[in-house]
């Protein structure tokens, strides 16, 4: 059975089975924009905007966003003070994580070499973010929580999320937020955004909402039960 936590496999089973149906939520309000304007801050958003360069080839586009990311790098390492040049570098990794062999379009996830610049988008992000910018940049922040559900860090994907409640407050906000910090680990943070995406959710559905919430931050329980399992030793 799934839940006999016993077998290291399992409990890896579990762990994928849990994060994926918390990336399905969260895709379906960020990853492909519903709930925002237009695709704004997705994955869908980095597509349109690398294909919107004409008649490129991939490696053509490959080569000229690497270009850009170490530009932008570049001239964010001559100013690190400027939140605004780590914002950019951040922006251009994520860029360059859609295309070529970095981005499967078949099954809609990164590849290794996708991760690689997630990872260089990420620690990007952290400096920009260190300068405590004002306000962020809502953009930004939406595809590098994509990015840390992808890298499964949902404890930086709650960071990246937090200031959207703030700038952004809404049911899906809130929601979004709630899943990912039952997924870190972060159980009361994630009471309270679970009661506020309750709150401002339309009468009628704030009971489904509640169930759906309530079902996520169980489903996150387990799947911190089975990681805090020690992996049992074969015998011979």
């Amino acid at each position: 059975m799934l839940f006999d936590l016993r077998s290291g496999a399992r409990r890896r089973t579990v762990k994928i089975v849990y994060l994926g149906l918390a990336l399905l939520m969260f895709v379906g309000f960020v990853g492909f924009g519903i709930g925002s304007s237009g695709l704004s801050g997705s994955i869908g958003d980095l597509i349109r905007d690398n294909g919107g360069s004409g008649g490129n080839s991939q490696d053509d586009a490959l080569n000229r966003l690497t270009t850009q990311a170490r530009t932008a790098e570049a001239a964010a390492q001559a100013a690190p003070t400027d939140a605004a040049k780590w914002a950019a570098a951040a922006q251009a990794r994520m860029r360059l994580s859609v295309v070529g062999d970095n981005f499967d379009s078949k099954t809609g996830d990164y590849t290794a070499a996708g991760k690689r610049q997630l990872q260089a988008a990420s620690a990007n992000w952290e400096k920009y973010i260190a300068l405590k910018p004002k306000p962020v940049d809502e953009r930004l922040a939406k595809q590098m929580a994509q990015a840390f559900v992808s890298l499964d860090q949902p404890d930086k994907a709650v960071s990246a999320l937090e200031p959207l409640t703030e700038s952004e407050p809404s049911q899906q906000t809130y929601q979004n937020l709630a899943i990912f910090a039952y997924q870190a680990g972060q159980i009361r943070k994630g009471d309270l955004a679970a009661a506020k995406a309750v709150e401002l959710a339309p009468k009628d559905q704030q009971k489904d909402l509640k169930t759906q919430l309530d079902s996520a931050k169980q489903q996150a329980a387990v799947s911190q039960i089975q990681q805090a399992q020690p992996t049992p030793t074969p015998t011979l």
